[in-house]
């Protein structure tokens, strides 16, 4: 069987679409969903988003056994949260951080990420529509065992 790939969002995206559009656009996230979707093709993929810190923790748990990519927009999760970094450590296979928006160009608070550093790729700026670019890119990776940057 396949293993999917897992695309992971963290607190306030289920308010996508609402939240600060001059920041994140007027999409909804069951509007990314379907982006990602079309953009994994036959792969299988798991798309979950949640508000509690605990949940994410253990969707990544989930994540290790099961997938064999990880896209993850940790949101708030990004700057404060070493349990969700420590999850991601484990984390053995391609795995992309994103946000929405370009998190460097905002309020110093959001230019650290803990994740960065455990990431394989860390993409942001693209708006929604970057997490269509990233599924594509991790099917890429796990079809590619010799993909630059991979093992990183």
């Amino acid at each position: 069987m396949t293993r999917p790939i897992h695309v992971l969002n963290g607190p306030n995206l289920n308010r996508l679409g609402l939240r600060e559009p001059h920041i994140y656009g007027h999409t909804t996230l069951a509007e990314i969903e379907t982006l990602c979707m079309d953009a994994a093709g036959d792969r299988p993929l798991v798309f979950r988003q949640t508000n509690s810190e605990r949940q994410m923790i253990d969707w990544i748990h989930e994540a290790i056994d099961e997938s064999c990519a990880l896209l993850i927009n940790p949101a708030a999760f990004t700057f404060y949260s070493m349990a969700v970094m420590d999850a991601l450590k484990m984390y053995p296979f391609p795995m992309i951080e994103y946000h929405i928006s370009n998190i460097h160009k905002r309020e110093p608070m959001y230019h650290t990420s803990l994740v960065s550093g455990v990431a394989t790729v860390v993409m942001a700026g693209a708006g929604a529509r970057g997490y269509g670019h990233a599924v594509r890119l991790l099917c890429e990776m796990v079809a590619d065992p010799a993909w630059p940057g991979r093992s990183l």
